[in-house]
């Protein structure tokens, strides 16, 4: 069996949210499941809407969902060696760029500028509009500590804006092609190959909504095989979503992912780039960080 290395998924905020068990849930990823894999490792994302969550109750959400993660890995440190956080949006820090080094030492290896709201800092990719001098500046700031900062979720001015700062590393998370479905939450090849050409990472998202007309796990195989194609060999894995949207009925949890593996593999992609698909890349990238 292959490993197992993704870059987002939502489970802490559904865990706190529904009441449910990290370690065994009835929803798209639990520990239990992910301990299947001999070697594995998943970037929780901290999320909370910030049109339905006051103000002053966003960065005390999200310090109750990095707790579910660091009680489980005091539990088991050496199995969840390789979790980490990500941070969905800075307006969930306030947009503070004091806060980064709090977060940091909780384990945050990633931050989103938005998700879909605009903010002080960025425009979203429903909404447009690039990075503010306050953005600019945070940008900066998650540099000097060692943070990434996330397209997924951007306009395309903003994400374009990040890149030519060329202040910190740079990834899209869980994000497809807009070359096999327009949705603008979709990178376009551009961005794809100014991503690849920062030495960044991009992980190819589940949602069904962002694959096209037929989404399953061989829509899932064809935007990696796109982005294989404009030079993802060593910059490409799966940012799933696992959790915080609708996913394809047989790749409905963190126990399918053999079987996109298997897609590949009867595509004639030999199992040493699968391997990187499902662990090297996001290793390798995160190292950066460390």
């Amino acid at each position: 069996m292959y490993s197992y290395f993704d870059a987002h998924c939502d489970t802490l905020s559904r865990c706190l949210g529904q009441g449910w068990s990290l370690w065994e849930n009835p929803g798209h990823l639990d520990l239990k499941r992910l301990s299947a894999y001999e070697q594995k490792g998943q970037v929780f994302a901290l999320f909370a809407d910030s049109a339905k969550v006051p103000a002053e109750e966003r960065f005390r959400t999200i310090s109750a969902q990095a707790a579910l993660l660091h009680e489980a890995k005091r539990k088991d440190p050496a199995g969840l060696e390789n979790c980490f956080l990500s941070v969905e949006g800075a307006e969930l820090l306030g947009c503070e760029a004091g806060r980064l080094e709090e977060v940091r030492e909780w384990g945050v290896r990633w931050v989103n500028l938005t998700w879909n709201h605009p903010n002080a800092l960025c425009g979203s990719c429903r909404s447009g509009g690039g990075l503010t001098r306050r953005g600019r500046d945070f940008v900066r700031r998650c540099g000097q500590l060692g943070l990434g900062i996330d397209l997924s979720h951007l306009s395309d001015q903003g994400a374009w804006d990040v890149l030519r700062l060329e202040a910190a590393p740079v990834l899209a998370s869980h994000s497809d092609s807009r070359a096999l479905c327009g949705h603008p939450r979709n990178l376009t090849d551009a961005l794809f190959r100014a991503v690849v050409g920062s030495g960044g990472f991009v992980g190819v998202n589940f949602c069904i909504h962002f694959l096209g007309e037929k989404p399953a796990a061989e829509a899932v195989a064809d935007h990696l095989e796109h982005f294989l194609a404009l030079g993802g060999e060593d910059h490409l894995g799966t940012g799933a979503d696992f959790d915080g949207t609708d996913v394809p009925e047989d790749l409905s949890g963190v126990q399918d992912l053999p079987g996109l593996w298997a897609i590949l593999e009867r595509r004639g992609f030999s199992r040493e780039l699968i391997r990187k698909l499902a662990w090297g890349n996001l290793e390798t990238f995160l190292r950066i960080l460390a």
